[in-house]
């Protein structure tokens, strides 16, 4: 392969990439959002500065993704902790839990989702909309909703998927003479703005969360449940851009 070859490539291993190239397109993607109030030291805690906190907020997701172009189908899950950079208002994206390698590959390697594999679950169980999350062999959260409550405003819906979102982006050095400095390390933001919301829905919610070392969603607890929301979609994943550099201070 020549130098201008290798170039031209987006990931190894080469002649069969972990991911394709995008656009990543999703149809029918469903978010299930339970947003509830935790303990403000945990999250402290886990939030980079440059990023603030001023309301113990954070949104546990599972999104449902049966038409995703190049990726196909898998489910998702995590926490998004409600941050502010500066005068905008966000969220920090802490963990994801995923079952689709392309899917945490190209998250890692193309922005900066914080993607790990597990078994994330959405389905409608008699008149309850659940997601579920086991790490290995091991149920680690329990989220449920009354199924199609009440009708949510697509307008508000479309606000909650499309706030700003932040993430961490960090690469290795591969020298031990870096003194285990990275080579990367960047805050990165995102946000989409090309989505249809083709459904929404609110109604009364549960959250339980299980201790477990590798997959810590229980370190931010629930102490009081504040919304949750049903929202199907078609929308574009956006590109990144760095909004702070740690290396550069």
């Amino acid at each position: 392969m020549t130098r201008e070859d290798v170039l031209k490539q987006i990931t190894t291993p080469i002649g069969s990439p972990a991911f394709a190239r995008g656009p990543r397109m999703f149809y029918n993607r469903e978010y299930l959002n339970i947003m509830y109030r935790s303990d403000p030291e945990a999250l402290r805690k886990v939030v980079p500065e440059p990023l603030e906190i001023d309301d113990p907020l954070v949104r546990f997701e599972v999104m449902n993704m049966p038409d995703t172009m190049t990726h196909g189908a898998y489910i998702e899950c995590g926490q998004a902790i409600a941050v502010r950079l500066g005068q905008e208002h966000g969220e920090y994206l802490h963990a994801m839990y995923v079952n689709n390698h392309p899917a945490i590959a190209s998250g890692r390697e193309v922005a900066a989702y914080p993607k790990k594999l597990a078994s994330p679950n959405f389905y409608i169980d008699v008149d309850a909309l659940v997601g579920t999350l086991d790490y290995g062999t091991i149920r680690v959260a329990v989220a449920t909703m009354g199924y199609k409550y009440i009708a949510g405003d697509l307008d508000r819906a479309r606000g909650e998927i499309c706030v700003p979102t932040y993430m961490l982006k960090i690469l290795p050095n591969y020298l031990s003479r870096h003194g285990g400095r990275p080579r990367i390390c960047e805050l990165i933001r995102t946000q989409i703005d090309t989505i249809t919301v083709k459904g929404a829905w609110t109604g009364p919610a549960r959250l339980q969360l299980f201790e477990h070392v590798c997959a810590p969603l229980a370190d931010l607890p629930v102490r009081e449940i504040v919304a949750a929301s049903h929202v199907v979609t078609d929308l574009l994943l956006p590109a990144a851009e760095v909004v702070h550099d740690y290396l550069a201070e």
